[in-house]
């Protein structure tokens, strides 16, 4: 035994020197034998380790030159709600909004543990050995008690995580309804602007409010399993009308048969329902995200999705609609910003909300007494 070593305090006075614990002496600095961070030298004593501010042009030139360093950061920028990063977030988009909408924007949905993100992985795969150049934004769910999210998904796509041609940003919900990031939509534009020609957002999969999804995105695919009851009511309908393809997920093994029933129900009911697009007919397909099989014939369907949408008009004209809607909701968020930064509302609205809590105010008056503090002619 080194001779270094002592008896750890706890050991019994009458031991003998054959007493087994002993104590070896600790390594030179911190736990992991490191030098210790007070003797470290500070670069800068009053900003320590920060990494250099970046201008607006430095964010688009990063941006343009597909460096994936300051791609994350201007994503970072436009995810921030600081008030100071929304006027540098919106200069840095209009330099790069010239440089957008080449790619083919494609949504992604379903129940939990469809398989979503081995879908994604496998597809995104494939894309990459085409040539494609591959952006993932894959929204997780923000916790209402502890307002965090686990933003795991790069860790279950290890495989194309490691593609150099391809990029996966996980974002937080952020409590938003239909499980998409507030600044999804931005983060598409700006994958798109450094070359991503495919760009795949993967949504929370909560059911009814997926159609959120549906305003940002091209093409929408549903991705279903079986065995998890009764098929049609496994997923509200309103989801399955916005769908322009259904897959059934884990067709492999004991379950294809059941897989390939299921597909077989489902288009007997999509032959009910009006097309989630013009002129495209939805039907449900099998696939498996383990294997691979079916995962090329559904990235043949989007492809002829996209050439006959193309081709008659639609897929143009959807695009200038969600551009509208989406200046719509711009204008309801800040809009809701503004109201309830105001002092007059930030003074009465606790007084309002105490007087509804008790009974002695309908909520319907509330809310008209609380907007007729700012805007008394509003009806």
């Amino acid at each position: 035994m080194d001779d270094k070593s002592t008896k750890p305090a706890w050991t019994p006075d009458d031991a003998s020197d054959a007493f087994a614990g002993r104590v070896l002496p600790g390594v030179v600095g911190g736990h992991d034998g490191l030098v210790s961070q007070k003797d470290k030298p500070v670069r800068d004593a009053k900003r320590p380790f920060l990494r250099p501010r970046l201008s607006e042009q430095d964010y688009a030139a990063g941006v343009l030159s597909g460096d994936r360093v300051i791609l994350a950061r201007t994503i970072t920028l436009i995810e921030s709600n600081a008030p100071r990063h929304f006027d540098q977030a919106q200069g840095v988009l209009r330099q790069l909004l010239p440089h957008t909408g080449n790619a083919l924007r494609i949504g992604i949905s379903g129940v939990p543990g469809a398989g979503k993100s081995s879908l994604i992985e496998t597809l995104g795969v494939k894309l990459v050995e085409m040539g494609h150049q591959v952006a993932v934004l894959a929204v997780d769910p923000t916790s209402s008690i502890t307002k965090g999210s686990i933003l795991g998904d790069k860790t279950r796509m290890e495989k194309l995580a490691n593609l150099p041609e391809a990029f996966i940003r996980p974002s937080p919900t952020g409590g938003m309804l239909g499980g998409v990031a507030r600044k999804t939509r931005e983060s598409m534009l700006v994958c798109e602007a450094a070359g991503f020609d495919v760009i795949l957002i993967e949504t929370v999969g909560t059911g009814q409010s997926e159609i959120t999804v549906r305003s940002m995105v091209d093409f929408f695919l549903l991705v279903l399993i079986t065995g998890a009851g009764d098929e049609l009511q496994g997923i509200k309908k309103g989801v399955v009308e916005i769908a322009d393809a259904i897959l059934i997920n884990k067709a492999d093994g004991e379950n294809k048969i059941r897989a390939q029933s299921a597909r077989a129900e489902y288009n007997r009911a999509l032959h009910y329902l009006t097309p989630a697009t013009a002129g495209w007919r939805t039907r449900a397909y099998t696939g498996s995200a383990v294997s691979g099989e079916g995962i090329d014939n559904i990235w043949s369907v989007i492809q002829a999705f996209q050439e006959k949408t193309n081709a008659s008009g639609v897929f143009q004209a959807r695009r200038r609609e969600q551009t509208k809607a989406w200046l719509h909701t711009l204008i309801e968020e800040q809009l809701h910003t503004y109201f309830y930064s105001q002092p007059v509302v930030k003074e009465q609205l606790p007084l309002i909300e105490k007087a509804v809590m008790l009974g002695d105010l309908p909520a319907t008056a509330a809310a008209r007494q609380i907007v007729h503090l700012l805007w008394p002619d509003v009806n």
